[in-house]
């Protein structure tokens, strides 16, 4: 045997005569295995009820409860009990009956070899601890089976939930992210309201060339990103003109002097190098900077042409021209609006990128005026019909200028009292129109409004 058998083996040897047990207990007596005699099978039945047996051997005729009744019971009541039938050539009916009732595992004539039988003993044992060791292993198997899918389902648990809370903290991030973008939005729109305090309201264009971009940025599809740097760019293009005195800022710049118009050509560095320091307003104060290049590579400050000049600057470079030269601020009269469309056409190609400049023009042409929003769900209200909860479509500045409340605020009725008594506090006529999304209209969930 290859493998070492434990020490606490013990046989159960049943026959109704004395001399037959002698004679087995004479033939194990060097064998490493505890033995229990049993003088029938009634009394086998009681040693298996009080004691630990690995292997019975047991004569087939016995008065009372014989042979193969005995080891069909054991098989029921004591299955990893090893069973053994000693036979006689004359048992085959009993043999018969033990192997089908009783499933021995091996039955052993009369009169028998000694050697034959202690060697069909150690391979019936080895065969049980074999059996036992598979059993047993396998019942490990199982439970380490068992606790590893509990592990795999706690670990999925975790992971989900783990998943869970860095989607949440992500979108989390995202809102705030968003947040920030729209604060710098609104401060952009601030600043750009104060810068225009120095100007008359006829020659304040800030808030005409952002509503300029935003509906080109619309009609262009370009992605939000874009939209809010050039939205932005927009707000504080003329920011470089801060050092200018106020003469110069209400003149045309083509009758600056040779001074004014250096001063004039270093106004979008100017502007870029105040917003440097600001890591968000990085791609707003690139596009400042190249918003008066030309298509053509002759405009300034570093002379880019074509699609070199970032497509935020080509289309600010429009915008800002389109009302400037309606607010006289590019020639020394004041251009209507049907020729200002006409003078853009003409330079396409030159200043302009052909493609962007005719699409510009149609947008113009197709538009009112002011460009007020007239996508479906927004309506245009005076200050007394508004009703709180309604979120405004548009920004919305006052008769000098300034900045009161940005597009996307929600109005409440502390908010709405205080517009009207702003209103009343204005220049006689004066009234202010709001335009804000219809409140029948779903809305998505924007930020409480605060006037600024």
């Amino acid at each position: 045997m290859t493998e070492k058998l434990p020490d606490d083996l013990r046989i159960l040897l049943v026959d109704d005569e004395a001399n037959i047990l002698r004679s087995l207990q004479r033939i194990l007596r060097k064998e490493p295995y505890d033995l229990v005699m049993a003088g029938s099978g009634q009394a086998a039945i009681e040693v298996l009820e009080n004691q630990r047996i690995d292997l019975v051997i047991s004569d087939a005729r016995m008065p009372g409860v014989d042979g193969p009744t005995l080891l069909s019971t054991i098989r029921r009541r004591w299955p990893w009990v090893i069973r053994i039938l000693l036979t006689g050539h004359a048992d085959m009916n009993s043999t018969i009956k033990a192997i089908n009732d009783g499933q021995i595992y091996r039955y052993i004539a009369k009169p028998w070899d000694d050697d034959e039988l202690r060697l069909t003993i150690r391979q019936a044992l080895a065969f049980q601890y074999s059996e036992r060791r598979r059993l047993a292993l396998e019942r490990k198997f199982r439970k380490q089976n068992k606790q590893l899918r509990a592990l795999a389902e706690s670990l999925e648990k975790k992971v989900d939930a783990r998943t869970t809370e860095l989607q949440e903290t992500a979108d989390m991030l995202d809102r705030t992210l968003a947040e920030l973008r729209n604060s710098y939005v609104t401060t952009t729109e601030v600043f750009s309201s104060l810068l225009n305090q120095r100007l008359p309201g006829d020659l304040q264009t800030n808030a005409k060339v952002s509503a300029l971009v935003r509906a080109f940025a619309q009609r262009q599809d370009l992605d939000s990103e874009q939209t809010r740097n050039l939205e932005m760019a927009a707000a504080l293009y003329n920011l470089g003109k801060l050092s200018w005195s106020d003469d110069m800022l209400r003149a045309p710049s083509d009758q600056l002097t040779k001074d004014q118009t250096a001063l004039y050509r270093a106004y979008p560095t100017a502007g870029e190098q105040l917003l440097m320091t600001l890591e968000p307003l990085q791609e707003t104060a690139h596009l400042i900077r190249h918003h008066q290049e030309r298509w053509n590579g002759r405009g300034f400050p570093d002379e880019l042409e074509g699609e070199a000049i970032p497509m935020g600057a080509r289309i600010l470079r429009m915008a800002v021209d389109f009302i400037e030269l309606q607010a006289g601020l590019i020639l020394s009269r004041k251009v209507s609006r049907e020729d200002a469309i006409k003078l853009l056409r003409r330079q396409s190609g030159r200043l302009y990128q052909p493609e962007l400049c005719e699409a510009f023009a149609v947008m113009c042409e197709e538009s009112a005026p002011d460009l007020a929003p007239t996508e479906e769900g927004v309506i245009a209200l005076p200050t007394r019909e508004l009703t709180a909860g309604m979120v405004l479509a548009r920004d919305l500045h006052a008769a000098s200028g300034m900045l009161l409340l940005n597009e996307g605020k929600r109005l409440t009725k502390s908010l709405i009292d205080k517009l009207i008594a702003f209103e009343k506090g204005e220049p006689e006529g004066t009234r202010y129109t709001l335009f804000v999304y219809d409140p029948e209209e779903p809305e998505e969930p924007l930020m409480e409004a605060s006037i600024q």
